[in-house]
């Protein structure tokens, strides 16, 4: 067979080329729209949400999840999220029993929260905090610079809701997380239990006449305490309780002592959290004599409540029944 001048061969590869290149593109056009149909198939998804004030659109579920603060764990634990989480952060207290298993499990990048440095080395799709503080713009960790990372995120709606947050918060809260992860039937089977939870700790305390609650998180010159705008306000009214600082129009906020006294509290709820242990809690407030002829103080009527129950997360339903059942020993058992 007669030999190709190169230059010819140059040019019957040119010309060969196109025709060898259409099937390729339609194959890979072809390709794309049954990957796009799949994707679109997907129950629930595309899923669109404004959580604080920042509206997202979610093709599928975050599959690399870092949580900041533990009610914030506590939920996607509750939701069996556990192999979605590549790293935690920022416990108030002790993990829930109910899910110590499944957070040992868990990758924890700092005691309180990581730099971003470390936050973005364990390469989240997304990131859940529980309070505002989670994303702090001055540490870099701003909701739009995670954006801008290519990073979704989600904040615990207590830090944003306007009014008073209620047991509906709550239930809002994990149907949202239920809805972002694809699973919806899950946080509706845990809010079915949440509300019976709550409905029967109600009928418990019927026609019970409800006790003022003066509630101590921590402060001495000042008494840093719960106001009426957080969640732990609602479960103080719905165990039967009636929060002395409600008018606070705050979660927390501080009130003076004076105040204290003068609203005359019958019994004192104490956040167990941190560092200062209960009964130096109980000893500051047992100790000054400013307080000795308030109520609470004088019949030593305190409860005890861990600091995650008394955040918005899935421990409140069963907050309302342990609190109830310290404000009213002989009803609530």
């Amino acid at each position: 067979m007669p030999s190709v001048p190169p230059t010819l061969r140059r040019a019957l590869i040119a010309a060969a080329l196109p025709a060898l290149l259409v099937p390729v593109a339609a194959c890979g056009s072809t390709d794309k729209p049954a990957a796009s149909a799949a994707k679109a198939a997907a129950p629930g998804f595309p899923y669109t949400v404004t959580n604080c004030g920042v509206k997202t659109t979610y093709q599928a579920p975050p599959r690399r999840v870092v949580t900041m603060n533990q009610h914030a764990t506590e939920v996607m634990l509750a939701l069996g999220l556990r192999k979605s989480l590549v790293g935690t952060a920022y416990l108030d207290d002790t993990i829930s029993p109910a899910y110590a298993a499944a957070y040992k499990s868990v990758p924890v990048l700092a005691k309180e929260y990581p730099s971003k440095e470390k936050l973005l080395a364990a390469d989240p799709d997304f990131v859940y905090g529980g309070y505002a503080s989670a994303f702090d713009a001055k540490d870099g960790r701003a909701r739009d610079d995670l954006k801008g990372a290519g990073i979704d995120t989600r904040l615990n709606i207590e830090s944003c809701t306007k009014g008073a947050v209620t047991m509906d918060d709550v239930y809002q809260e994990v149907r949202e997380v239920g809805r972002t992860f694809g699973v919806p039937d899950r946080a509706e089977k845990w809010i079915t239990r949440a509300r019976a939870t709550v409905a029967g700790t109600a009928a418990k305390l019927k026609g019970v006449k409800p006790v003022s609650v003066f509630v101590y998180d921590s402060g001495d010159k000042t008494a840093f305490t719960a106001g009426g705008a957080g969640i732990g306000n609602e479960l103080i009214t719905r165990a039967g309780g009636a929060n002395v600082f409600a008018d606070l129009d705050k979660s927390f906020g501080d009130a003076t002592w004076e105040q204290v006294v003068a609203r005359k509290p019958q019994a004192v709820v104490i956040y167990d959290y941190g560092s200062t242990t209960v009964a130096q809690k109980e000893k500051r407030l047992t100790d000054d004599p400013v307080l000795a002829d308030v109520p609470a103080i004088k019949n030593k009527r305190f409860a005890v409540m861990p600091l995650s129950s008394v955040v918005l997360g899935v421990r409140a339903p069963d907050a309302v029944a342990k609190l109830a059942a310290q404000l009213h020993p002989g009803t609530v058992k």
